[in-house]
């Protein structure tokens, strides 16, 4: 079991993250913990596993959590058994197997006997098998990483596992077997992720918000459904309040023309019976402190329901107004881009693929490149948007123009601010002022416009990078997308999803997410 009690944390000289959460995880429960870019749920997942400290609050657990953290950087100087913890036990096994049955040894081992055994199904398990435990941890790509570390939980074999982005790096193959471990593990689980098919193995959704954290009992699609009912009641607020504010408005107009008809009639009535001029001056004040107090009345109401329509409307999700809005006049459906005729694409003399490759390409397509790592998906984009040639076979292109948005955003330049990347996609010349309402538009408001791009988070890069497209305004023959949900929470994720369904030209995807690949409607498969 995990309790954590009125846990706050907040960033060393910076605000509080959050702030007195407490829930409860039951002995083999299974939890998703969601929640948008920032929130702190890697910070919490820490401090569950023990990690971090929380500024204040408790953590009472059964065991100790077997964490598998989003980054591995921090072990690459590292072997995968010292990563994995278990160099000293190995050794000390092999050991006491050449007869040096010490008691340090003894101790070190803790009547493991099964330890290597368990090395070695793990390691196969995860496709592994080629891996030496003396191995450097920086020699490994950041799918072999991911799966080291998942390879641990089966070699540990822990009570409590807590997986921050475990997908992330996998290819289709190992995130199917993750998805086989989820299903059947009798662990208590706590996973952070995007990934909507891993989500939807959970058995509960827990979302962290900056106002605390709520629990949704059921499965990440629940979870969202129940999402939608909050969003639309929240819209009919916003429509009940407009309305509201809009009466208020008339009331507040016809009241005053009544006052004003009323005054007129009055005076003119005192002026019939000729009052002296003491009287008509007296009669005049108390009509304009009147008529002040009413309107002041009428102007408290109406600040009060327009204050709480901009409260409401701060709530409402940002995704609705990130739109590409292109002018895809110039797009012709069934144009054929790009042909390929039997190629293939040599390194040391050694071809990349067994057999020569041969496809079309027409405009309007949504294909997906598929392939394990290592299969040459990479090259063959560059080959197709005419940055590499092939080195057997012919390749033709009719391609005005192509972007390539990989998962680490390189189209943005880091050395500039915010404001600045916008303007180098500024090729219409837009005004200031309305490159800054699509900036807005992409929930960059003015306290980011100098910010340098190298501050931002994958998802706000995800972001500019879609309104730099937007200021561009000149649709793309084919966008290309490299792994685009890696490190995308699932608010960004949906954003990326309603702008690329925007997009009426060419869509090229290497992602392994199947949930983002229906949700987008690729048709097509290249496998490579």
């Amino acid at each position: 079991m995990l309790t954590i009690q009125d846990i706050t944390y907040g960033h060393p000289g910076q605000d509080v993250l959050f702030d007195n959460i407490s829930f409860t995880i039951n002995k083999h429960e299974k939890v998703a913990l969601v929640g948008n870019n920032g929130v702190g749920k890697s910070t919490l997942l820490k401090i569950i596993a023990g990690t971090l400290q929380p500024s204040g609050g408790r953590v009472e657990r059964t065991s100790t959590p077997y964490y598998i953290p989003q980054l591995f950087g921090q072990f690459n100087d590292l072997t995968i058994g010292q990563a994995l913890q278990i160099d000293q036990k190995l050794k000390a096994l092999n050991e006491i197997l050449d007869g040096h049955a010490t008691e340090s040894n003894l101790a070190l081992l803790d009547d493991d006997w099964t330890i290597e055994s368990r090395c070695h199904e793990a390691l196969t398990y995860w496709g592994l098998s080629d891996l030496d435990l003396i191995q450097k941890m920086g020699s490994l790509s950041g799918g072999q990483k991911t799966k080291v570390f998942l390879a641990g939980i089966l070699i540990h074999q822990p009570e409590i596992v807590l997986l921050d982005e475990p997908s992330n790096h996998l290819d289709t193959g190992s995130r199917e077997r993750l998805y086989n471990f989820v299903r059947s593990a009798s662990a208590t689980l706590v996973v952070v992720s995007h990934d909507r098919t891993l989500l939807n193995l959970l058995d509960t959704v827990y979302e962290l918000r900056r106002q605390g954290i709520t629990m949704y009992g059921g499965n990440y699609d629940f979870y969202a459904e129940q999402k939608q009912v909050e969003r639309n009641a929240l819209h009919e607020d916003v429509r009940s309040k407009e309305k509201e504010l809009r009466k208020a408005k008339e009331v507040e107009r016809e009241t005053a023309e009544r006052k004003q008809k009323l005054d007129a009639r009055g005076k003119k009535k005192q002026e019939r019976e000729g009052l002296p001029t003491i009287s008509m001056n007296t009669f005049r004040n108390n009509a304009e402190k009147s008529t002040a107090r009413l309107k002041g009345a009428h102007a408290d109401k109406v600040q009060g329901i327009a204050q709480a329509l901009n409260e409401l409307r701060s709530t409402l999700p940002g995704t609705e107004k990130m739109k590409f809005g292109f002018d895809d006049s110039s797009l012709h459906s069934g144009k054929v881009l790009v042909e390929a005729d039997a190629i293939n694409f040599g390194y040391n003399g050694q071809m990349l693929w067994n057999a020569p490759m041969s496809f079309q390409v027409t405009s309007g397509e949504r294909i997906v490149l598929k392939g394990s790592n290592g299969s040459g998906k990479t090259t063959l984009i560059k080959i197709m948007l005419g940055e590499m040639e092939p080195t057997a076979g012919t390749i033709r292109r009719v391609v005005d123009r192509a972007v390539y948005i990989d998962q680490d955003y390189s189209l943005i330049n880091d050395q500039l601010s915010v404001y600045d990347q916008a303007l180098t996609f500024n090729f219409t010349a837009l005004q200031e002022h309305e490159v800054k309402i699509r900036l807005n538009r992409f929930l960059f408001t003015k306290d980011f416009w100098d910010k340098p791009c190298s501050t931002l988070s994958g998802g706000e890069k995800m972001r500019l990078m879609l309104c730099c497209l937007t200021i561009g305004n000149q649709a793309p023959d084919i966008i290309v997308l490299d792994e685009p949900t890696n490190n995308l929470d699932i608010q960004n994720t949906e954003i990326l999803t309603g702008a690329i369904n925007e997009y009426s030209g060419t869509l090229i995807v290497v992602s392994h997410d199947q949930h983002f690949l229906k949700e987008i409607n690729v048709k097509r498969v290249i496998e490579l």
